[in-house]
């Protein structure tokens, strides 16, 4: 049954815009006055309550964050701009782009130059961290985090001595991490993994136990009794019920008569979803209950990742292979297992954030009050302390770099001058120094100063369109009646569903009680099944901007009550607040035998030459590693500081 817009609550007053202190907070390029060459005083940072962490509605990459952007590339921004107001700065280094690799880049460069370096820090959205971004909500008088990006402290392989370094200097306790998360809460309410087959896609809505959950180990077969449970439940043929148990739990050789590694060679030529299909054989609805499981690592589906790749990952059907653990050529960082790595994690309430905010905070110590990794979770920044002239640092809000020149040639220049766009105005700074930590693709559209190859190397370096949406409720005893935890729902707009974590740190305490208010995790990632990975990135990048936010607010509402609504979900009245953290240019582009010839028959990387510095310019980002993780983005920063010293010695 299809729900209403007013049963759904379309029409509740929740905290859903983009509101701060009752009144709207205009960000929006379109709402700026045309570019021109006054002067103005900043306002939008420094005014009081700016807080941007408590916006709801739009959030990620929002509204005026990209537009000026977007008109660089259309080509269609030069031909307005008029001319550019020179702010008299100058300084020891200007970085461009203020997330991890940013603030990391920031950090190395002063250790190195001594702390009277004077470093500028440029950053298109209304917040700094990049990716790595921090949700608040208030619902009923508590207090609720939730990450709108970079998830956690994790990584395939082990952390560099720089990354781990940077993370013992801000006061990050790794081995913590067990002693913070309740890993029983959930478990003593009986909550257990669930599947959810909505009725457009299944012809049912069936909220079913998932008998084998997302990453589970394939050599632990699920009990006779679950498999018992999904085949009474699942609203599937019985030929595909009888297919995924096989799967699962058949030790048959798909690939007889070939050794370890030419199986390897063949798995990582083939998708995961032909192997399902074409060489075991299996019903066409296990592939498509299996499409959505590496969404979440590379942000498509089984569609376009190899076979080699998803043995590596543990996802059923290789039990009989014999295949030899060595990784094979071409097989993702992601998939090949390493113990030290998998040990090394931790999970801030806010994500990767935190790991922003301790940055900040070691850069600019007046801003972000506190001394430790505990109590950075509930401190207040004071946006207003970013960008102060008295500082040696200082980060600029809202600006957006178009421009990046030396001044004379490359071999004698002494300095850079750098274009930026901020509320509205058109303003250049100078410096000795200047790191681009922004994103590969934006590159080539800032400089002429580079060659062609690097030039279609930087551009080559595709972004992976996603959403992370956090929806406030104010209980959720829905999910404790339906027994409920993570849901996996592979037809489903958002395709995992999950409960908070369960982590206390400081004076931030998680929900322990299910008539208390608690955040939902809901994450969508915008795919073209059948179409090569960087196609199925452009066309979702696409499509995410131009999807509105009322359209996301009503699936979040429909796939909530469709799954939840037999255990009394109300969405009308349960849902206190949602944010939809939009990233059309979300992770880093990490290269897949499918498609990246070199990277399963060797070549040279397209990274490694985009990221070569040129003058006094360096290059920083995840992209410059092409690995989505945030320590590849700690040691490209610190690459980068480096190859400054290279090029202007």
């Amino acid at each position: 049954m299809s729900l209403s817009d007013k049963e759904l609550g379309m029409d509740r007053k929740i905290t859903r815009r983009d509101f701060m202190n009752g009144a709207a907070m205009s960000v929006a390029a379109a709402m700026l006055p045309p570019l021109h060459a006054q002067s103005e005083p900043r306002e939008a940072q420094n005014a009081a309550g700016y807080d941007p962490p408590a916006l709801t509605g739009m959030r990620g990459s929002h509204e005026g964050a990209y537009q000026t952007a977007h008109s660089l590339r259309d080509g269609t921004f030069w031909s307005k701009a008029g001319a550019a107001t020179d702010t008299g700065e100058s300084y020891d280094l200007v970085v461009v782009g203020g997330g991890i690799s940013g603030l990391a880049s920031a950090r190395f460069f002063r250790q190195a130059a001594g702390p009277s370096a004077r470093v500028l820090i440029l950053e298109n959205h209304d917040d700094f961290g990049g990716h790595a971004k921090r949700n608040e909500f208030l619902v009923d008088g508590r207090r609720l985090l939730g990450y709108g990006g970079t998830y956690s402290i994790e990584s395939p392989a082990p952390y560099s001595p720089v990354a781990k370094g940077v993370l013992n200097e801000l006061g990050i306790d790794v081995s913590r991490f067990d002693s913070l998360i309740d890993r029983k809460l959930f478990s003593s309410y009986g909550l257990e993994p669930k599947l959810f087959f909505d009725k457009p896609t299944y012809g049912a809505d069936r909220l079913t136990i998932n008998p084998h959950p997302l990453w589970g180990d394939n050599s632990a077969n699920p009990s006779d009794a679950l498999w018992q449970r999904f085949a009474a439940e699942a609203p599937l043929s019985d030929k595909a019920k009888a297919d995924v148990q096989r799967l699962y739990t058949n030790d048959q050789d798909f690939l007889p008569g070939l050794s370890s590694s030419e199986r390897k060679d063949r798995l990582a030529r083939l998708s995961y979803a032909d192997f399902l299909t074409r060489v075991a054989q299996l019903d066409p609805q296990v592939a498509a209950l299996l499409q959505a499981y590496p969404q979440p690592l590379y942000g498509v589906g089984i569609d376009a990742v190899s076979a080699q790749d998803a043995w590596g990952l543990g996802l059923p059907g290789f039990r009989g292979m014999q295949l030899s653990r060595e990784p094979g050529p071409g097989m993702g960082r992601d998939a090949i297992p390493n113990e030290e790595a998998e040990k090394f994690f931790f999970h801030f309430p806010d994500g990767n954030a935190s790991i922003a905010r301790l940055l900040v905070r070691s850069l600019v110590p007046s801003a972000v009050p506190g001394s430790t990794a505990d109590d950075i979770v509930t401190a207040q920044v004071h946006y207003d302390q970013l960008d102060r002239a008295a500082a040696p640092v200082r980060i600029r809000l809202n600006s957006t770099v178009v421009k990046v020149r030396h001044l004379g040639t490359l071999p004698s220049a002494k300095q850079v001058e750098i274009t930026y766009v901020e509320q509205g105005k058109l303003r250049t700074v100078k410096a000795a120094h200047c790191i681009l930590a922004c994103w590969h693709t934006v590159i080539p559209y800032l400089t002429d100063e580079i060659s062609a190859a690097q030039r279609h190397a930087l551009s080559s370096s595709e972004k992976v369109p996603l959403v992370y949406t956090n929806v406030a409720l104010r209980n959720w005893n829905a999910f404790v009646k339906l027994k409920a935890g993570s849901t996996y729902a592979p037809g489903s707009f958002f395709t995992t569903v999950s409960l908070d974590q369960r982590v206390s740190l400081g004076e931030y305490h998680c929900t322990t009680q299910p008539s208390e208010p608690i955040v939902v995790t809901m994450h969508h990632y915008p795919c073209s099944p059948g179409l090569p990975a960087r196609s199925q990135h452009q066309v979702g990048r696409a499509a995410l901007y131009s999807t509105s936010f009322e359209t996301f607010e009503r699936k979040i509402r429909d796939q909530l009550a469709r799954s939840l609504g037999s255990g009394g979900f109300d969405p009308a009245a349960d849902i206190a607040a949602i944010t939809v953290n939009r990233w059309p240019h979300g992770y880093a582009y990490q290269y897949n035998s499918l498609w990246d010839s070199f990277w399963l028959d060797g070549g040279p990387l397209p990274c490694v030459l985009a990221r070569q510095p040129y003058g006094r310019v360096a290059i920083a980002n995840a992209d410059a590693d092409a690995y989505a993780y945030t320590d590849s983005a700690i040691n490209q920063a610190y690459r980068a500081v480096q190859d400054l010293k290279m090029t202007t010695t």
